[in-house]
């Protein structure tokens, strides 16, 4: 069980250094907002796919991830729609122009925080069924993706006007998301390895509708599209060198 603990707080302490090294990125102009904002969005494709997507077709069937992804996309734009003031939440500006850019920038926040739980899950499974080597290479492997992770949540939240320490609390409550699921995923291990597939592939689906939806739009919206382009290309990449070295 310390194992598990330890464990859990060391995947979910990933995200907080890469949020601190996230706050070296400070005073960023427009153009390498947006370089930075699809840097992101490449990195979180790339997480969608190798660490959800793909996941939940060896857990389960193609059946399942196909109608996860759908559901999870429906639940996020329903979330855009039906709390149309995230701003509010986060203490952002006060001028409507930055609001709408929060909001699109708290959306991206959520869909990080609800695909961190069932990589915990899927963590915590591991140690449940007493395959403690497996376990550890996923902990292993979702801590390594969590450090970009925390690095890219913090510039679009600082040039969305949230201050530095709302900031990195809601930084921080990503990664004790991830932790919560490593200890439902241990304690519950039955039920949590029969809602995997479902849940991962959820999650990936809410990553793929930010990523489509507002990501890319938005930094595509300022004459920066070649290099946003390479920059998610960056991202993705990254992402795909660490999960073969891994592999």
């Amino acid at each position: 069980m310390n194992m598990v603990l330890l464990t859990a707080v060391g995947v979910g302490g990933a995200t907080m250094v890469g949020a601190l090294i996230g706050f070296l990125f400070q005073g960023l102009s427009h153009k390498f907002s947006d370089i930075i904002l699809s840097f992101a969005a490449g990195v979180m494709l790339a997480a969608a796919v190798l660490g959800l997507v793909l996941p939940s077709l060896e857990y389960g069937n193609i059946g399942i991830t196909v109608l996860g992804i759908f559901v999870g996309a429906v639940f996020l734009n329903l979330v855009d729609k039906l709390v149309p003031h995230l701003h509010s939440m986060a203490g952002g500006d006060k001028e409507s122009h930055n609001n709408a850019t929060l909001n699109k920038v708290l959306l991206f926040v959520i869909a990080i925080a609800i695909h961190n739980l069932p990589e915990g899950i899927a963590a915590g499974v591991g140690f449940g069924t007493g395959d403690v080597s497996h376990a550890m290479m996923i902990a292993a492997g979702i801590a390594l993706q969590n450090i970009p992770e925390g690095i890219v949540i913090i510039a679009p939240m600082l040039s969305a006007g949230v201050s530095k320490s709302k900031t990195f609390a809601i930084a921080m409550l990503t990664g004790v998301v991830e932790v919560v699921g490593t200890m439902i995923g241990y304690s519950t291990v039955g039920i949590a390895s029969a809602v995997l597939p479902f849940a991962l592939s959820f999650a990936g689906g809410t990553m793929l509708y930010i990523i489509s939806d507002e990501m890319i739009p938005e930094t595509h919206a300022h004459g920066e599209e070649r290099g946003a382009t390479y920059a998610l290309l960056a991202g993705f990449c990254l992402m795909l060198f660490m999960d073969t070295m891994l592999g």
